[in-house]
């Protein structure tokens, strides 16, 4: 019985609308069940896209919650001409990048970029459930230059449409195009060598 009660909360929580959710928060009295509202639409989505930046699952709880804050601090000032979903990806977006550039300052000793620390925790994350082949193409994406592998990321693994894209990342269309061509052509070439 329990279960059948967790599927249909899940279910009512994913139907919601995010203008149901501003409404919520609007309301002093409220605003406790827009952020929990917000966080079971939102949380699985934002996890997996801060995971395929800072890859460490750890890493990517923190900065999920790092996120779950900026979003909150900066929802009494949403202005709403952007959708919520693409305020929130830009934020989580902007704070795994942040994440990963103080994790390198704060690595000055190591001889290797942080994209092959990345690639090396991959390799012992026990969160990891790929097989070999999936492990490659992940040290293949690591490879690439940091803002090649959001948008290879964002185009593959989550089909994100390119106006999409465009609005969170805040480039143009052909841009992103033009990208998301060049990190597929290195991914190839990097499987195809190694």
């Amino acid at each position: 019985m329990r279960y059948f009660y967790i599927q249909f909360i899940y279910h009512f929580v994913a139907q919601i609308e995010d203008k149901d959710i501003l409404a919520l928060f609007k309301d002093e009295k409220t605003r406790n069940t827009a952020l929990t509202q917000l966080i079971s639409k939102y949380q699985k989505m934002l996890y997996w896209h801060i995971r395929k930046i800072v890859i460490d699952h750890d890493d990517s709880d923190d900065v999920l919650q790092n996120t779950y804050i900026k979003i909150w601090k900066g929802l009494e000032n949403f202005r709403e001409d952007s959708q919520l979903y693409t305020w929130m990806y830009r934020i989580a977006t902007n704070e795994a990048l942040t994440h990963l550039r103080q994790k390198q300052k704060a690595n000055t000793t190591s001889l290797h970029p942080i994209e092959y620390q990345l690639s090396k925790s991959l390799e012992s994350d026990t969160f990891f459930e790929g097989d070999e082949i999936q492990l490659k193409l992940q040290q293949a994406i690591l490879t690439l230059p940091e803002k090649q592998r959001l948008v290879f990321n964002m185009r593959y693994y989550d089909e994100t449409p390119y106006e999409k894209m465009s609005e969170i990342l805040e480039t143009s269309v052909g841009a992103l195009k033009a990208s998301y061509h060049i990190a597929a052509k290195k991914v190839e070439e990097f499987l195809i060598s190694h």
